[in-house]
C-alpha cells in the first residue's frame, strides 16, 4: 500500500466549492453544426425566447447580407415565398430579404444531475449544477410558412376557376357524433401519444428574453455568480461526506426492477387471462366480443372438461337463440345509461331496435336494410351496426344471417330451444306494441313466396290445348288485320309521304291517365313491364304491340338525350317519320300508350318528378322518362340522380354531389358530376332541373 502511494504522490490539493446562485437558471448551449473557432459571440442577436418547462429556446440571429458569400437573389426569393407581395407588420422578413435566421434548441440529455459548469480561480474550483444542456440548430419553419402560402394561393385559384355559373350557398353537411366514455387505459395511451404531447407543448407560452453579448457589463456581473458566495463549510455540506456515504454514492445498492405489464386495448383479453375468470364472466366476455357463435364453438374456446350444462345456464343469461346459434343480448352490448357513439340515441331505444332485427332473423334468413330502418326508425349508422353484428350483405338479396342454421343443437337440446321460443314470443309481443306491426305482415309475405303450386298431368295437357287454340285464333286475327291495313294504306297514301302519325288517345273511363304522383298502372314493376303485363298483348284493349323498328327508335333517342318528357318523344318521333321515304309503313298506328310501353321496354324508367301545384306543364310534359340501364358503369350515377329528382322538383349542385359521395364514396370526381349534369339536367337561377321539366 505504501509503495503504491510513493509511485503516485499527491502534487496539489484543490478546494472544491458548490455555487448555488445560478441553480435552475444555468444552461449550456452547444452549436453542433458549426466549429468552435466560428462562434456567434460577435454576431448580432435580434431576439431570444424560452419555454422553461420544456427547456426550449429560440434565438434570432442577423445574417450578413453584404457578405460576398450571400446570394441576394435567393434571399429575396425566400422572402417572397414566405411573406408574399404584401407589406405587413406580421411579415417574417420586413426588408423583403432573408436577413435573419432562427436557432431552435433540442435537449442533448434529459438527466443533467451529473453535469456542472466549473470555474477554476486562484487554486479554487467552483461548480454550478446545470439545469439543461441544449443543442442549437437552425430552424426551417419559414419553409412551412412558404408551403402554406402556396397552398392558399392554389386553393384561391381553384375557387376562382370554377366552371359552374351558379350562386349557391355554402352549405355543409354536419355529422354529429357522441364520444364514448373513456377508460383509464385509453386515457393513459392518449396522454402518451405524440399528438397530445405536441398539443401540450404548444400550450406553454413563450417567455421573451433580452440578449446580452459576452462582453456586456450585465454578462460580467452575472458571471460573478459562478463563484461560491459562502466559503465556509456549512454551505457546502453536499461535498462533505463520510467514507461510507461516499462509497454508497459511487456504488449505489441495486434496486429491484418493477415488471411493467404492457398496456393492451381495453377490449382485448388473452386466453390465459380469460380462463382465470369465473365461468359466467368467461361466457359473457366471449359473446360480447364475438356476438354470434354456435354452441360447439363456444365449448371449444372454454377450458377442456367444462360442464356443458353449466355453460348452457350461463349463456342463456347473456345471449338468445337465433336459428340454432347464440347471439349476444342487446342489453349486454348497450348497458343502461349509455348511448350510441354515432347518433347519441339512448341505450333503451337501441336495445329495442336490435331486438327487432334479431327477432326478424328468427323467422327468415335475409332482411332488407331499408325495410328494417322504416320500422325501427333509427339512424342509418345504428341500423348498419345491428346488421353487421349478425349478418353479411349479399348482392341483390339484402343482409343474410351470419351462420347457417344449427339443427344439431336444436335436436340435441329441445328443452332449451322450446324455452327460447317462448322467450321470443314474449319479446315479439312487446315489439308489436312498440313498433305497431303484426307478425303476419312478415310471415304471410314469406309464405306466399315459397308456397308451391302443383298441377296434375291432365291439367297440364288441358291447359296446353286451350293455349294453342287461343294462340291460333290470335294469329289469324293478326293476319287479317295486317292484310286489311296493307290494302288501306296502298289506296290512301298521297304524294306527300306523310303516312304515319302518333295518335292522340282521349282519356276514357276505362283508361286512367298516368299520374306523376302514383305508381304506373300498366302492369309494370319498378317502372319495367312484367312478363304478364297487359301491354305486351296486342289484343287487350290498348291497341297493337310495339314493333322492333319503334323500339330501335326509342333506344337510339334515349341513348342520345338520356331524359325526355312524353311530348318531346312524340315531337322527335314525328320528325323521324317526316324524314322517312314515302311508302314506309313499318310503324303502323302508334298510340300514346304504345309509345309509353315501348319506352318502358327499352331499359328506361318513368321519373315521377313532383311538379309544383302552380306548374303550367301539360300532362304529357309531366310524364318524364329517363334511360335507366345502358350497360355502362355510369348508369349508377344516373340512377342516383333520378332517385333525387323523384323527391325534389329542383335541387342544388351540392345536394347532388353529397348524395353521390355518400352512395359511391370518393370514386366520384368533379368531371363525373359535370358530365352527369350536362347529360340529364339544365341550370336555371342557381338550381338544377331535369331536362324537359322547365321551359327553356
Amino acid at each position: 500500500m505504501a509503495s503504491g502511494d510513493d509511485d503516485d504522490p499527491i502534487i496539489q490539493e484543490i478546494d472544491v466549492y458548490l455555487a448555488r446562485s445560478l441553480v435552475e437558471k444555468l444552461y449550456l448551449f452547444q452549436y453542433p453544426v458549426r466549429p468552435g473557432s466560428m462562434s456567434y459571440n460577435n454576431v448580432t442577436h435580434l431576439g431570444a425566447k424560452i419555454k422553461p418547462k420544456q427547456q426550449k429556446v429560440e434565438l434570432e440571429v442577423a445574417m450578413d447580407t453584404m457578405s460576398p458569400n450571400y446570394s441576394r437573389s435567393k434571399g429575396e426569393q425566400i422572402a417572397l415565398n414566405v411573406d408574399g407581395m404584401s407589406s405587413e407588420d406580421s411579415n417574417v422578413y420586413t426588408t423583403k430579404m432573408m436577413d435573419k435566421q432562427t436557432f431552435s434548441s433540442i435537449q442533448a440529455t434529459t438527466n443533467t444531475s451529473r453535469y456542472a459548469a466549473a470555474v477554476f480561480h486562484k487554486g479554487e474550483l467552483h461548480l454550478t449544477p446545470l439545469q439543461g444542456i441544449l443543442q442549437m440548430r437552425p430552424s426551417f419553419t419559414y419553409l412551412d410558412k412558404a408551403d402554406t402560402k402556396h397552398r392558399e394561393r392554389e386553393a384561391a385559384n381553384e375557387a376562382g376557376d370554377s366552371s359552374q355559373d351558379e350562386a349557391e350557398d355554402d352549405v355543409k353537411q354536419i355529422t354529429v357524433r357522441f364520444s364514448r366514455p373513456e377508460s383509464e387505459q385509453a386515457r393513459q395511451r392518449r396522454i402518451q401519444s405524440y399528438e397530445f404531447l405536441q398539443k401540450k407543448q404548444a400550450e406553454e407560452p413563450w417567455v421573451h428574453l433580452h440578449y446580452h453579448a459576452i462582453k456586456d457589463s450585465r454578462s460580467e456581473h452575472e458571471r460573478q455568480y459562478l463563484y461560491c458566495q459562502a466559503m465556509d463549510t456549512t454551505e457546502n455540506t453536499e461535498l462533505v461526506k463520510t467514507p461510507r456515504e461516499y462509497l454508497s454514492m459511487l456504488m449505489p445498492p441495486l434496486a429491484e426492477e418493477k415488471v411493467v405489464k404492457p398496456v393492451g386495448p381495453s377490449n382485448v383479453l388473452s386466453m390465459a387471462q380469460l380462463r382465470t375468470l369465473p365461468l359466467g364472466d368467461q361466457v359473457k366476455t366471449l359473446m360480447k366480443n364475438v356476438k354470434v357463435m354456435p354452441f360447439a364453438n363456444l365449448m371449444g374456446l372454454l377450458a377442456s372438461g367444462t360442464d356443458s350444462t353449466a355453460v348452457l345456464r350461463c349463456i342463456q343469461q347473456v345471449a338468445l337463440l337465433v336459428q340454432g346459434n347464440w347471439v349476444v343480448k342487446s342489453d349486454v352490448l348497450y348497458p343502461k345509461n349509455t348511448c350510441s357513439s354515432h347518433s347519441g340515441v339512448p341505450a333503451e331505444v337501441l336495445c329495442r331496435g336490435r331486438d327487432f332485427v334479431m327477432w326478424r332473423f328468427t323467422i327468415e334468413r335475409t332482411l332488407m336494410r331499408k325495410e328494417v330502418a322504416a320500422i325501427i326508425r333509427l339512424p342509418p349508422e345504428d341500423v348498419k351496426d345491428f346488421l353487421e353484428q349478425m349478418s353479411v350483405p349479399r348482392l341483390n338479396r339484402g343482409w343474410e344471417f351470419l351462420l347457417p342454421t344449427d339443427q344439431d343443437f336444436v335436436k340435441k337440446h329441445p328443452d332449451v330451444a322450446q324455452r327460447q321460443h317462448m322467450l321470443w314470443t314474449g319479446i315479439q309481443s312487446k315489439l308489436e306494441k312498440v313498433f305497431n306491426f303484426s307478425k303476419d305482415d312478415f310471415v304471410h309475405k314469406k309464405d306466399v313466396q315459397i308456397e308451391p303450386v302443383h298441377f296434375s298431368g291432365d291439367q297440364r295437357l288441358k291447359a296446353a290445348q286451350e293455349n294453342a287454340q287461343e294462340k291460333h285464333s290470335i294469329l289469324q286475327r293478326e293476319l287479317d288485320a295486317h292484310r286489311l291495313k296493307a290494302s288501306g294504306l296502298s289506296g290512301s297514301q298521297g304524294p306527300s309521304g306523310a303516312s304515319v302519325t302518333v295518335k292522340q288517345e282521349p282519356v276514357s273511363d276505362s283508361e286512367e291517365p298516368m299520374d306523376t304522383g302514383a305508381a304506373l298502372t300498366n302492369g309494370s314493376v319498378n317502372g319495367y313491364p312484367a312478363a304478364s303485363s297487359p301491354t305486351s298483348d296486342p289484343h287487350n284493349g290498348h291497341g297493337q304491340a310495339f314493333t322492333p323498328e319503334l323500339q330501335d327508335f326509342v333506344k337510339n333517342t334515349f341513348r342520345k338525350h338520356y331524359v325526355l318528357c312524353l311530348s318531346e318523344v312524340k315531337r322527335l318521333f314525328n320528325l323521324h317519320l317526316a324524314s322517312l321515304p314515302s311508302g314506309h309503313a313499318a310503324y303502323g298506328h302508334v298510340t300514346d300508350r304504345m309509345l309509353q310501353d315501348t319506352i318502358l321496354h327499352s331499359h328506361c324508367k318513368q321519373i315521377l318528378v313532383p311538379f309544383p301545384p302552380q306548374s303550367s306543364a301539360a300532362a304529357d310534359e309531366q310524364k318524364v322518362f329517363g334511360l335507366w340501364e345502358s350497360g355502362e358503369t355510369f348508369d349508377k350515377l344516373r340512377q342516383i340522380l333520378f332517385e333525387i329528382f323523384m323527391k325534389n322538383y329542383r335541387v342544388r349542385r351540392n345536394v347532388i354531389q353529397t348524395r353521390l359521395t355518400q352512395e359511391l364514396g370518393d370514386a366520384v370526381n368533379k368531371t363525373d358530376v359535370d358530365r352527369l349534369l350536362k347529360e340529364c339536367c339544365i341550370s336555371l337561377g342557381g338550381m338544377w332541373y331535369l331536362k324537359g321539366t322547365v321551359h327553356s
